[in-house]
């Protein structure tokens, strides 16, 4: 990956699945997520370890993460044993986060990847884990990227609405933020059948400031692809950002009245960048 790339598709496969997982690393997402945990029964946990194993003994096409079982249990560290040295592994994914302790506890443990330490991705998925984001976040320069885990949030929350959800997810959000981290993707939207309630969602989350979004089923791809990437007026609008910037460096007024800064500029680039997708 270049440190330009910003993907916007995640697709989680089941590990005990490697023909499923197979097409998933043809179907144009950005980065496949290979899960060893909710995904998998607990009488094929190994047989998903070892399949998963077998894939990332060489890189694959695109990159992959995996999501380990549960710290708190006996196979995430046989998980991480097995999975952090190979070299198709580009994360780990670590389920279930509640504090920094856990975050530090495995990029310590882990085995070094190629050029450096294995990126780590922690997901959020209780009222605790959520307190504690900007701590998480922080917690060690191995870790990449936080994320929300609605499913089991809401649970936890006892919330029916989705919009109940929301002050969790900017919190999160900005912990990210705060933290020096890329903006997260949003949850999975459970429904594969319901294209335009998908659509809203994603329409909703980059108002909230998500950027992508994981999906269960690659027909949710080009929904969320189409949702985050920048629209015609968009992408005007941070050209004449950035080329006034060029012209005249610092806070300035365009001539449509608006006023730009370093900030503007800089999200003037993000727009530019995922432009570039459309080309």
């Amino acid at each position: 990956m270049t440190p330009d790339f910003l993907p916007l598709t995640w697709l989680y496969v089941p590990g005990d699945r490697p023909e499923v997982v197979a097409k998933a690393l043809a179907c144009g997402a950005d980065i496949v997520l290979v899960d060893l945990e909710d995904a998998v029964a607990p009488d094929r946990k190994e047989y998903a370890r070892a399949a998963t194993a077998d894939l990332l003994s060489e890189p694959p096409p695109v990159p992959v993460h995996v999501r380990v079982n549960a710290l708190d249990g006996p196979l995430a560290e046989v998980d991480l044993k097995t999975l952090s040295p190979l070299a198709g592994l580009s994360g780990l994914r670590l389920p279930k986060v509640t504090s920094p302790d856990d975050v530090v506890r495995v990029a310590e443990g882990a085995a070094p990847a190629e050029g450096g330490a294995m990126p780590l991705y922690a997901l959020l998925e209780t009222a605790l884990a959520v307190e504690h984001a900007f701590a998480i976040a922080s917690a060690h320069p191995a870790l990449r990227g936080v994320s929300i885990g609605e499913a089991d949030l809401r649970a936890d929350l006892g919330v029916r609405e989705d919009a109940g959800l929301d002050w969790s997810r900017a919190r999160v959000i900005v912990a990210a933020r705060a933290a020096g981290l890329p903006p997260p993707p949003q949850s999975v939207y459970p429904d594969i059948r319901d294209v335009e309630g998908l659509a809203a969602s994603c329409a909703h989350g980059r108002t909230l400031g998500f950027l992508g979004r994981a999906a269960i089923h690659p027909r949710q791809l080009p929904i969320i692809e189409r949702a985050y990437l920048p629209t015609p007026a968009e992408i005007d609008s941070a050209e004449a950002v950035v080329q006034a910037a060029a012209t005249a460096p610092g806070a300035q007024a365009l001539p449509d009245g608006r006023f730009i800064d370093a900030a503007v500029v800089t999200g003037a680039h993000r727009t530019l960048t995922l432009a570039r997708r459309l080309s």
